[in-house]
């Protein structure tokens, strides 16, 4: 089925009435349709940075449906950039056609696009389940499984290097199987696998993404274990530490004053206390330290006790007064008195006047 040729009038109008305002709606260089593993397709015309005017999307197959306008639109901030198909609306090996139209200004103009193959257009799913087998002879053996529901339509790529290398080396292959033909066991290596539809079932250059990379090698456990190591500690563990660290920090600063005081006790200043002693009270330590003026007398000493008198009396059966002709005592000083012998007859006495 051709465009019928109602539509060629109006696009011929519309470029010579809105070329300046084509111009201004930045029309899509093209419009881009990927078939994934052939579940789904999307067909894109721009972004929301280069489109300034509402698209939309009309397909038909050529000589087999009527003209169908796109049931799920992709949309950037409001404004439609693409186009997404079920399954059940893709039918390869029939010509595809696609029509855009532009609304600007209250004015439409139809951008047909060119004629499209589908089978052309699939980009299978990246290759999975990568193995690895010692094979005899120093060989390896290198298989893999596809998503892509029809394996006899792919050819792969397979790129390795060993840690001793500084590029890549590349090899295709048309089945699943890759034989590597000598391996050193000092190095360890790294394979990847991506796959694309083959000349048999489509004309494509759509190549899918990288596989999962799979290691082998004297190395390759250790390295792993490296790689998964290095993971936690940059992913996790510093992370957290840094987390506690913080919070740590933020309690310590809530409570910086008891910290200290546990941490690092201050040594007392005993300045302080004795600035009143030197300063208001002179010295006088009794005076600041608040003793009583008649405690403090007590302590002084007292010179004014009376004179003791000391005199020997003989015994009192020769008893002989020590003085005669006078009733008072002579009067001694102080020093004078004399000191009793060591066998004296006379018992010591003191009198006190």
């Amino acid at each position: 089925m051709v465009v019928p040729g109602a539509f060629l009038v109006p696009v011929l109008l519309l470029l010579c009435r809105l070329g300046p305002c084509l111009a201004a709606a930045h029309s899509p260089p093209g419009v881009e349709c990927v078939l994934f593993n052939e579940e789904y397709m999307t067909c894109m015309w721009g972004s929301r940075e280069t489109l300034t005017a509402n698209y939309s999307l009309y397909y038909w197959y050529e000589n087999r449906s009527p003209v169908v306008e796109c049931k799920h639109y992709l949309q950037d901030r409001g404004v439609s950039v693409g186009c997404h198909f079920n399954q059940s609306e893709i039918i390869q090996f029939q010509p595809f056609h696609v029509l855009v139209n532009a609304s600007l200004g209250g004015r439409t103009l139809e951008i047909p696009s060119k004629r499209m193959e589908l089978q052309d257009l699939v980009k299978p799913e990246a290759p999975v389940n990568l193995t690895i087998r010692n094979m005899s002879n120093n060989q390896l053996q290198l298989t893999w499984t596809s998503p892509y529901p029809k394996a006899q339509c792919l050819e792969h790529a397979i790129k390795y290097k060993s840690n001793k290398d500084t590029s890549w080396t590349e090899h295709q292959v048309k089945g699943d199987v890759f034989s590597f033909p000598s391996v050193d066991y000092e190095k360890y290596y790294t394979f990847y696998v991506r796959s694309k539809i083959n000349s048999y079932c489509g004309t494509t250059q759509l190549w899918s993404e990288w596989s999962v990379p799979v290691v082998w090698g004297s190395n390759s456990t250790s390295k792993a274990e490296e790689q998964l190591h290095w993971f936690w500690i940059h992913t996790v563990l510093i992370p957290i530490v840094s987390c506690l660290l913080l919070l740590v920090l933020v309690i310590l600063l809530v409570r910086m004053e008891r910290v200290w005081v546990i941490l690092m006790p201050r040594i007392p200043n005993p300045s302080k206390n004795f600035d009143e002693l030197f300063i208001t009270h002179k010295g006088n330590f009794q005076e600041w330290a608040g003793v009583p003026k008649d405690v403090m007398e007590s302590f002084k000493p007292n010179y004014s006790e009376k004179i003791c008198y000391v005199s020997e009396l003989p015994p009192k059966d020769s008893y002989e007064p020590l003085w005669e002709g006078s009733n008072h005592p002579p009067s001694l000083m102080p020093g004078a008195l004399a000191a009793p012998r060591e066998h004296s007859p006379y018992k010591n006495s003191y009198v006190g006047v």
